[in-house]
């Protein structure tokens, strides 16, 4: 992998963007595309916006194609994956709190099982533009954010992440608790209005 990384490196936003639809594919690649769009951003600040639209690009093809390759097949897989364990867990989160499971690991680079909850998503029937418009709404804020940081920051983009990983945990759970709050109120919302 870390081969492959340096060859993308090289690629500049090519490398991007082929990256972003390698990992969202679901190629295991932990914070692969993370990595390698602040080192092509860092190597050339003025592209940070073209890189990060890349990221994105590639985050959408290899989204369709990962819920394309589950629809087709995942439910066996699934069965497989989550029939006891940690799966199980996933696939109960997933059905207790829905598309919330998938938003806030694919929008904080901090280590929380994105590709679990989005196998989930797409194989339990959540309509693939709802996904995609899921996937997409985490992605753009989380790549061009970090495009940015590391045209500002530079090399020392990396070590201002990982000082603060903390608070990156701590705004997930935060983030989760409001999302599930504002689903159940909303929910709670729509049930009273159609009893009336």
């Amino acid at each position: 992998m870390k081969r492959l990384r340096a060859l993308a490196v090289s690629w500049g936003p090519l490398g991007v963007f082929l990256f972003a639809i390698i990992d969202s594919a679901g190629v295991p690649n932990p914070g692969g595309t993370d990595l390698l769009l602040l080192a092509v951003t860092i190597a050339d600040p003025s592209r940070w916006l073209f890189n990060a639209g890349l990221a994105v690009l590639g985050a959408f093809i290899g989204s369709f194609i990962f819920v394309e390759i589950l629809r087709r097949g995942g439910e066996r897989y699934l069965v497989r994956a989550t029939s006891s364990g940690r799966g199980l867990r996933f696939r109960d989160w997933f059905r207790r709190y829905g598309l919330v499971t998938v938003f806030v690991p694919a929008l904080l680079p901090v280590p929380l099982p994105y590709k679990a909850f989005a196998a989930c998503a797409a194989v339990m029937g959540v309509s693939r533009v709802r996904f995609l418009a899921v996937v997409m709404a985490a992605r753009i804020p989380r790549y061009f954010g970090l495009a940015y940081l590391g045209a500002t920051l530079g090399a020392e983009s990396g070590d201002w992440i990982s000082a603060h990983l903390w608070q990156f945990g701590v705004a997930a759970a935060v983030l989760f608790i409001m999302l599930f709050l504002l689903i159940r109120f909303s929910a709670r919302t729509r049930t009273e209005d159609l009893s009336r």
